[in-house]
């Protein structure tokens, strides 16, 4: 089950990163950030109510550690995103979002190391080969010296930690719940979104003196990336209370593929040999978790 609801979960989140990166461009990187939670707020709350009628509620009142450890993951996504959508600016959008998929290595170190998750061999060659993927594509060679790391890799790397962070606390947060799986996911959604929607609000409101500005600037295009972001993030809350974040995470890498077909059909960008062997990595990764994770 795990399984379908990361698909879809990658499949949403690759079509909602192209329009997030659009509206970036066009209203600035704090709208689009805000837009996927404030936006996407309503689509979750019908879906949370849709699971309290259909799979039942919470058995038990969420407690003050539920609510820091959520609100961790949700301040981590947020900083997640907004060096995402930064990093745009600064390489390709394919290598902009691939930097990011050290998510998944970071998450199972995370995981490991705060919450004694452990996982098989096969787990860690996958996310081996990926993070060799994501070496390849952000390997520099100029006529004057060959680097590693550069800001672009280094941004990846910040908000590939943030998301990782967000993943695990958001597992975390709903394994802490008691109740259906399903409602667990979207109690934990809900509140992640509605923390991330006041403070980023607030912020923009601070800027711009105007409490309804969010809904002045390009308000069907946020609408659009809210509703995806909304989809994306139910599949990802829900398969990271079924299983280990890290493995949901590197099967999640899959969203190469529409990284790939939006770069090149929807920003008209050329893809190097190197963007294609570091994303062919990653690909190779997601099939071995899927086969033996």
């Amino acid at each position: 089950m795990w399984i379908a609801f990361t698909l879809l979960a990658a499949w949403f989140q690759s079509m909602r990163t192209a329009y997030q990166n659009s509206l970036s461009k066009q209203e600035g990187t704090l709208h689009a950030t805000l837009a996927r939670s404030l936006f996407g707020l309503p689509f979750v709350l019908v879906y949370g109510g849709l699971c309290y009628f259909v799979f039942g509620s919470l058995t038990a009142k969420a407690d003050l550690a539920f609510y820091i450890i959520a609100g961790l993951g949700a301040i981590a996504q947020v900083l997640a995103t907004y060096l995402m959508l930064y990093l745009f600016k600064q390489a390709s959008f394919t290598s902009g979002t691939l930097f990011a998929k050290t998510e998944a290595l970071l998450a199972a170190l995370l995981a490991a190391a705060f919450l004694g998750d452990k996982l098989s061999w096969s787990a860690w060659l996958a996310i081996a080969i990926g993070v060799l993927g994501i070496g390849v594509l952000s390997f520099k060679h100029t006529h004057k010296k060959m680097q590693l790391m550069d800001k672009a890799s280094l941004l990846g790397l910040a908000s590939g930690f943030c998301f990782a962070l967000t993943s695990v606390s958001a597992g975390y947060a709903s394994s802490q719940l008691e109740g259906p799986v399903f409602t667990r996911a979207a109690f934990t959604l809900a509140y992640v979104l509605a923390l991330q929607s006041i403070l980023l609000w607030g912020i923009q409101i601070y800027q711009t003196k105007s409490i309804l500005v969010p809904f002045k600037k390009a308000f069907l295009l946020s609408n659009k990336v809210g509703c995806l972001s909304a989809l994306g993030s139910i599949g990802w809350f829900t398969a990271f209370s079924l299983i280990n974040p890290a493995l949901v995470k590197t099967l999640g890498q899959i969203e190469v593929i529409g990284t790939l077909y939006y770069s090149k059909y929807r920003f008209k960008e050329a893809l190097s040999k190197q963007e294609w062997v570091g994303g062919s990595l990653i690909i190779l990764s997601v099939i071995i978790v899927a086969l033996l994770g």
